[in-house]
């Protein structure tokens, strides 16, 4: 895909579609946003600015003068050859619902469109379209540009061609898709992502820990092995040479004692209190900006020794 060989349009310049947006354009797509805030372009252009240099390092972007997206504040006839929107709205269902509606007389019948919802089911999201065949949820982590996963989740009404479509469009992108089987409210990444937060939230309202520790417990304890090996697998070399079969005839008993145990935390005031008062303690009054910048520098190298490793 070089040129302008595909067209994409980013419903949004929020931080999930400026970074959508230098994706796109990175990759040598033609790229519009459709934001009225009058700050609009300047947020895509910023987050341009950063993610440019991050990806030719990678390897998987080019310089990007040239493709700059263009920004406009309502749907026109521009959007008439896209091959695929990204919606990337705030999280409120009747929002993304009417502004997908909106736009849907101004794209082409077969135009892919992806929600970038975090947990909204996509069959919520097809009520009302005219061809509500096409849509389906791609959700990335973030930031979209660096981060590999997207999840692709169809809908009650989704057509699976548009799912292979879509597929093969974000592998393109160099994305690595992970398709579910069916919907479920939070798709894949974010409920295994809370359910993980649900314990290191009771380990901090309890105060069997400080928010610092069990950051660290996972940064310096779980992540490392993660980054090379899913829960599944942890588990299976935990059982020796026989496998997750002998890790469930050892530990299988005490893994349930565990779960019986878990916290089944609230985010009341004493709670949200305690995770504020141990974050600050944490960041020791590190701006979010540098804390974001640190992570993304972080995961470079993280995915510059995972490549050279499976290479």
């Amino acid at each position: 895909m070089t040129g302008d060989a595909r067209h994409a349009v980013v419903l949004g310049a929020g931080l999930i579609g400026a970074g959508w947006a230098a994706l796109f354009a990175l990759r040598g797509w033609r790229t519009t946003v459709i934001d009225p805030a009058p700050d609009a372009g300047a947020r895509v252009a910023a987050m341009l600015d950063r993610a440019a240099p991050v990806l030719e390092r990678l390897g998987a972007g080019r310089p990007h003068a040239g493709l700059t997206p263009t920004v406009i504040g309502a749907p026109d006839a521009s959007l008439a050859d896209a091959v695929l929107v990204q919606e990337a709205l705030p999280e409120q269902p009747a929002l993304k619902q009417r502004a997908l509606i909106a736009l849907e007389p101004w794209i082409a019948d077969h135009t892919l469109i992806a929600s970038s919802s975090s947990g909204l089911l996509p069959s919520q999201l097809q009520a009302g379209l005219r061809h509500p065949q096409r849509l389906l949820v791609a959700h990335p982590c973030n930031p979209p540009w660096l981060m590999p996963v997207v999840e692709l989740v169809g809908g009650r009404d989704t057509d699976p061609a548009v799912l292979d479509r879509a597929e093969a469009l974000y592998r393109a992108l160099g994305k690595r898709p992970l398709r579910l089987r069916r919907e479920v409210p939070g798709h894949l990444l974010n409920r295994l992502q809370v359910a993980l937060w649900r314990e290191a939230v009771h380990l901090v309202a309890q105060g069997y820990a400080s928010v610092a520790d069990v950051d660290a417990a996972v940064t310096d304890g779980l992540g490392a092995r993660w980054a090379c090996c899913g829960p599944h697998r942890i588990f299976h070399l935990a059982g020796a040479e026989q496998g997750i079969a002998g890790f469930l005839n050892n530990l299988g008993d005490a893994v349930e004692d565990w779960w019986r145990d878990l916290g089944a935390p609230t985010l009341d005031a004493a709670t949200r209190e305690a995770l504020i008062d141990g974050m600050d303690q944490a960041v020791a009054a590190q701006p979010v900006a540098l804390l974001a910048e640190q992570r993304d520098e972080r995961m470079v190298r993280v995915l510059e020794a995972l490549r050279t490793l499976s290479e």
